[in-house]
């Protein structure tokens, strides 16, 4: 079934349709949290409230764009509400979970190797986060999520030209605060 259909269907009321359109769009919209947060708790949450938010405002949707660029609007939002409601000085721990398991060749070169990656991942984490909000979204939207041009303006309301210059700003300002933020040991490697 198309994705009009199903809306169309969520509107009048079927469950099913609308359990059809979270189906598809619940790895999306997680990811869209877990890209922002860095918390798989938070992320759960706020992919939850997300929908919640959707299911409220169906009725209210008029066709006007795709039902994937509203709801990563309403996703957006959400997520911003939540950000300036946490603390922006709260650390958010590095999960560990994230760091592959090789097979381990020799036990103390990959406990270092380990420990470098790690090193780099909380870097670059803490690169992103500290990046204002509307460069961090930008970011995430287009280089992690993998937006093209046209859906980023829709979902975020702003001007081509505006989404070109805030990417190209927010990519700078990665790559140096991301550089000063490596430990020494990863910048001789850099």
């Amino acid at each position: 079934m198309k994705e009009k259909d199903l809306v169309h269907k969520a509107q009048s009321g079927s469950e099913e349709a609308f359990a059809a359109l979270v189906k598809k769009y619940r790895i999306k919209m997680f990811n869209l949290a877990y890209s922002l947060t860095h918390s798989q708790e938070a992320a759960d949450d706020l992919a939850q409230d997300i929908f919640i938010k959707a299911y409220i405002s169906l009725p209210k949707f008029q066709h006007k764009s795709e039902f994937g660029t509203w709801l990563y609007r309403i996703g957006v939002n959400t997520i911003k509400d939540h950000l300036r409601k946490e603390s922006r000085a709260k650390i958010i721990p590095y999960d560990e979970n994230l760091a592959g398991h090789a097979p381990q060749v020799d036990e103390l070169a990959q406990r270092e190797k380990e420990q470098e990656d790690t090193d780099r991942k909380q870097a670059l984490y803490a690169a992103i986060r500290s990046l204002p909000e509307k460069y961090r979204i930008i970011l995430t939207l287009r280089d992690i999520q993998g937006y093209p041009y046209g859906e980023i303006v829709k979902i975020l309301k702003i001007s081509p030209g505006t989404v070109d210059s805030r990417l190209h700003r927010a990519r700078k300002m990665l790559r140096k605060k991301w550089a000063a933020s490596k430990p020494p040991l990863l910048r001789r490697q850099a």
